[in-house]
């Protein structure tokens, strides 16, 4: 569909949503008090809203009081209902669609609830108001003259419900305004060989406009590579001249960046970064020049916080909206329209401004690696090292994992070892832990397919108490100082490596 005027025209209706926005921003602590109320109101007959008390709730306190914060192990007897198809658990009615992302200590993998109000009040709004920004921000665009590749993942169906990646369900459920402007087509969009779709997202791109990619970006990374391959082009910006935008979020996007511009050559490039999760969409890059965020207070979305400082210490005390200060670290707790109450999504921010509520994400709760977005935790790590020990008789002092890049789309995991006692064969070692690793975290697992993002882990063993002397270097003997497990960064493994000589 090329009409003319049309993206003059949806660009207008898109940014209409501007004043609202600014309306909220200017009122956002009553805005937040309505979605509390709401949320309460609207879950006041579920099990769980029977189970708390929702009946006797009326503040802000008593909710506190009635509830405790939770982690997904907590709530998981009550999403184990709904995924058998019980109604009015967690959230009115029956609850069809469940996001699949990387597990818990207990399980391979977690079944997030997206009720109908999620996926058109917060996960639909949130990527509607990112384009109302973004054309906001950019009054000539012309975003709206050509298509956009979005890069999904798969899905399953059985009779009660349907469960998969996040983007797969919102793909399925697009608007056909949205499909309009989409490519690939939806069989491909869904399929969960990755090989062939990346093969037939290229065939049925590389003739077309493309104005803007929405995707993870280390798969994104993947496909841009492909698509200059298979035409003999130098950059993305000869085949695709108007490419203008490229959304992402999910994992931090540093570690990408000089790769995308050596890739698209495109001065003009625009990256828009959202906050968002299976969880919920809550905040969006609403500034060209600042990577901070703007907190989106009416997704159906309640939000509360705990000082870094104090849930370190298991002090579980969250205060809301209203009492936070600048250039603190909080960890992000949520109360959603899918029925996640008081939910520890397991994320640290700052907030850099207050006049808007803007913020800035400053990592996990639990030590983790996320480059390639495989949300490797140390639960993880630890499990296929004891593992790995005990099929190959040998012992560890220490270790530490950093991700490497190897190329302008892949990498790896690099491995330092201290061994107490070596394996024979430390080949056989690592296959050991990069297979449990694929057992035990399904979103490694999908990384490693193919060894398309994450080659196969490498390890480098570390001589006998190099690890003792860096603690001892950084004056970190004794006490609760520990190594490290887990580090996006690579200085601490690069200083460990250095020591090691």
């Amino acid at each position: 569909m090329n009409l003319p005027f049309k993206n003059s025209i949806l660009s207008s209706l898109l940014k209409q949503r501007i004043k609202q926005i600014n309306i909220v921003n200017s009122s956002p602590l009553i805005t937040q008090e309505k979605i509390f109320k709401d949320l309460i109101k609207k879950a006041l007959n579920t099990k769980f809203g029977n189970d708390h008390s929702f009946s006797k709730i009326k503040t802000y306190d008593d909710y506190k009081k009635n509830i405790p914060v939770r982690k997904y192990e907590d709530i998981f007897p009550y999403i184990d209902q709904m995924r058998m198809g019980k109604k009015n658990i967690l959230w009115p009615g029956k609850t069809t669609f469940f996001a699949k992302s990387s597990g818990t200590t207990n399980a391979k993998s977690k079944y997030i609830p997206l009720s109908n109000d999620t996926l058109y009040d917060c996960h639909f709004k949130g990527g509607k108001d990112m384009l109302a920004i973004y054309l906001n921000n950019n009054p000539e665009s012309r975003v709206f003259n050509g298509k956009g590749i979005m890069l999904g993942g798969s899905k399953t169906t059985n009779d009660k419900i349907i469960e998969g990646d996040l983007s797969a369900i919102l793909l399925d459920n697009f608007p056909f305004w949205v499909n309009s402007h989409r490519i690939p087509d939806i069989e491909t969009a869904l399929s969960d060989n990755w090989n062939k779709k990346l093969e037939k997202i290229t065939e049925q791109s590389i003739n077309q406009n493309i104005t803007n990619l929405t995707g993870v970006p280390s798969w994104m990374l993947i496909l841009l590579s492909k698509i200059i391959k298979k035409t003999g082009a130098n950059n993305i910006n000869d085949i695709w001249p108007n490419l203008e935008l490229y959304m992402h979020g999910g994992v931090n996007f540093k570690p990408y960046k000089n790769q995308f511009s050596r890739l698209i050559k495109n001065n003009n490039m625009n990256y828009l970064e959202a906050y968002n999760a299976s969880e919920g969409f809550f905040a969006i890059q609403d500034q060209k020049k600042s990577k901070e965020m703007l907190l989106m207070l009416d997704y159906g979305v309640f939000y509360e916080f705990i000082k870094k400082e104090d849930y370190d210490k298991q002090s579980y005390e969250a205060i809301g909206l209203k009492d936070v200060k600048l250039n603190t670290n909080y960890i992000l707790i949520i109360s959603t329209n899918s029925g996640l109450w008081r939910y520890q999504i397991g994320d640290i921010i700052e907030f850099t401004s207050t006049n808007p509520f803007r913020i800035i994400i400053k990592g996990r709760v639990m030590s983790c690696l996320n480059t390639f977005g495989e949300e490797l935790i140390v639960n993880n790590s630890d499990n296929a090292i004891e593992l790995a020990c005990k099929k190959t008789n040998s012992e560890i002092i220490d270790y530490t994992v950093a991700p490497i890049f190897i190329s302008n789309s892949a990498g790896s995991h690099e491995w330092a070892i201290e061994f107490k006692q070596e394996p024979q064969n430390p080949k056989e070692f690592m296959q050991i832990i990069d297979d449990h690793l694929k057992q035990i975290n399904s979103d490694y697992e999908a990384k490693r397919f193919d060894s398309l993002i994450l080659k196969k882990p490498k390890l480098n063993i570390i001589k006998k108490d190099v690890f003792l002397n860096w603690l001892s270097l950084k004056n970190k003997l004794g006490g609760q100082n520990k190594i490290p497990r887990l580090n996006e960064k690579r200085i601490f493994i690069e200083e460990i490596k250095k020591l090691n000589l």
